[in-house]
């Protein structure tokens, strides 16, 4: 009886079954991470748009928010503001194996809405920073400009996969296209995180340390290797190879959840 149950544990937990697991677990941390930073975009700027007060909007410390005369920015922000928050609940609802599998009408047209704001997103964030200068830093233009060039590439990628009915590498694409568009969410998940772990090492008020400078392009290219390795694991047929990137996202796991805390500490939920 005990061999038996001895040996079923360890067809159970199988190098395959922990990465599955270690990739789970990662992902249930993202949910709670993105869903609170949907509930302070909303929080912080839903009561005062609608109001009218929308000089507030600067009050909770952005690079750029509302500028007297400027009706098209103006709402060209708080349009890209208010659906992050969509795209971080879709997004990850997209992602949930049951409504894929269990309600595949919705999974496919909110995947579609999903990609489509991802478009609009891209293309609006891009605009804001050089043609209404919402940067600080050029290199900090570049950074996110970047990101959303990837974000517009892998998004059409993913629709064109699904149109022929690919579905592996549709998901493949639909994944490296959630983890582009959070790329400002993992820029302050990154920066808490850092703060946490090291004081602040790197960092410059001014936004030029090395650390600014990595995370300029380090948000979005960092997670997208994470997830790279992630699907090399995934395909491959070794278990040390499994195993290794187990532990990569189990260390993903721990950096993500103490950036979550640093955030919503210290910069949403003061603002809400």
């Amino acid at each position: 009886m005990v061999d038996a149950a001895s040996s079923s544990a360890s067809r159970r937990f199988t190098p395959h079954y922990i990465l599955k697991t270690t990739g789970l677990l990662w992902f249930l941390v993202a949910v709670i991470g993105q869903w609170l930073f949907a509930y302070y975009v909303i929080a912080a700027y839903g009561p005062p748009t609608a109001s009218g007060n929308w000089a507030s909007w600067d009050e909770v410390g952005l690079i750029q928010g509302f500028t007297e005369g400027d009706l098209i920015g103006n709402l060209t922000f708080v349009s890209h503001a208010l659906l992050t928050a969509i795209v971080c609940i879709g997004g990850t609802m997209q992602l949930m194996p049951p409504i894929r599998n269990r309600l595949p009408a919705i999974h496919r047209w909110t995947g579609r809405t999903y990609l489509l704001v991802a478009i609009l997103m891209s293309v609006g964030g891009i605009w804001m920073i050089w043609g209404r200068g919402s940067r600080l830093t050029e290199l900090g233009g570049w950074g996110t400009t970047i990101n959303g060039v990837l974000v517009l590439i892998s998004a059409v990628t993913a629709f064109y996969f699904i149109k022929r009915r690919k579905v592996d590498k549709h998901r493949r694409w639909a994944m490296r296209t959630f983890i582009l568009l959070s790329g400002v969410w993992f820029t302050r998940l990154g920066y808490m995180s850092w703060a946490i772990a090291t004081g602040g090492l790197g960092m410059s008020r001014t936004l030029d340390g090395p650390f600014d400078m990595f995370i300029a392009f380090g948000s979005y290219l960092l997670p997208l290797a994470v997830l790279e390795l992630y699907f090399l694991a995934s395909s491959s047929r070794s278990g040390g190879v499994k195993l290794a990137v187990s532990g990569l996202m189990l260390g993903a796991t721990a950096a993500t959840a103490l950036g979550v805390f640093g955030a919503w500490m210290m910069m949403w939920s003061p603002h809400i």
